[in-house]
C-alpha cells in the first residue's frame, strides 16, 4: 500500500481526475498532511471521499486544492498550500503546489487544464502521466495504481519486459506513463554527460 493510502482512495481519485480532465478543467487533489488554508468558507462537512465521488468532484473544481487525510477523509477544499514552493519547470503554479505537497510521504493527483493530462506526484517527484484521451484509459487505472504501490518501495519493480523505454518514461499502456526511479536515473546521467560535455568543450577552447 503507498504509505497507507488506500487503493480504493487512489482509484477514486484517478477516476474523478480523468472525468474533470475530460472537461478541459483543472483540479488538485492532495493526500496526507500538508500545511494549507482555506481560501473559502468551509460550508461542506468532512465525508469519505471514496464514497462520494459526485461531491467531490463539485468541490474539486473550485479554486485551490481538495486537501484529504490518508484514511480518505476530506480535510479542506478550496485549500491554498502553504510552505516553500519548489518550481516545476515550464508549468504554473498549481504544478509547483502539487509538486511541493507531495513531499513527505504525500500524494499529489493533478488534473491539468492546460494540456487535459492527469499527473501523480509522489515524494516530490512526478510519478505518472495519464491521458484522458486514450482509449480504455479508465479501465487501466489499476494498473496505474500497482506502478504507485512498486514506486512506493523505492523501484518501478517487476512491470513486465514487453514496456517500451521512450524519452519521456516508461509506457505502461497506452495513455500512461510512468516516471520512476529508472526514468530519475537516466536523467541524473544524462546530466552529468552534458555537464562533462560542456567542461569538455571549454577545456579543448582554452
Amino acid at each position: 500500500m503507498t504509505d497507507d493510502i488506500s487503493k480504493e482512495l487512489q482509484e477514486s481519485l484517478i477516476q474523478v481526475g480523468l472525468k474533470i480532465a475530460k472537461r478541459r478543467e483543472g483540479a488538485l487533489f492532495v493526500v496526507g498532511d500538508v500545511k494549507h488554508t482555506p481560501l473559502v468558507e468551509q460550508s461542506v462537512n468532512s465525508f469519505n471521499v471514496a464514497n462520494n465521488p459526485k461531491l467531490l468532484e463539485s468541490l474539486a473544481l473550485m479554486d485551490g486544492a481538495v486537501v484529504i487525510g490518508k484514511n480518505g477523509k476530506m480535510l479542506s477544499y478550496g485549500a491554498l498550500i502553504l510552505g516553500r514552493k519548489r518550481v516545476f519547470k515550464n508549468f504554473g503554479t498549481r504544478h509547483s503546489a502539487a509538486l511541493s505537497a507531495s513531499r513527505n510521504n504525500n500524494l499529489s493527483v493533478l488534473v491539468s487544464e492546460e494540456d487535459r493530462k492527469l499527473r501523480i506526484f509522489k515524494n516530490g517527484k512526478l510519478i505518472i502521466q495519464i491521458d484522458p484521451t486514450a482509449k480504455g484509459v479508465e479501465k487501466s487505472v489499476s494498473d496505474a495504481i500497482n506502478v504507485l504501490e512498486s514506486v512506493g518501495a523505492g523501484t518501478i519493480g517487476a512491470l513486465g519486459t514487453s514496456l517500451l523505454v521512450p524519452s519521456l518514461g516508461i509506457y505502461l499502456v497506452p495513455g500512461i506513463v510512468v516516471f520512476g526511479s529508472v526514468y530519475y536515473f537516466g536523467r541524473s546521467l544524462h546530466r552529468k554527460f552534458s555537464k562533462d560535455q560542456t567542461t569538455l568543450s571549454k577545456w579543448q577552447k582554452k
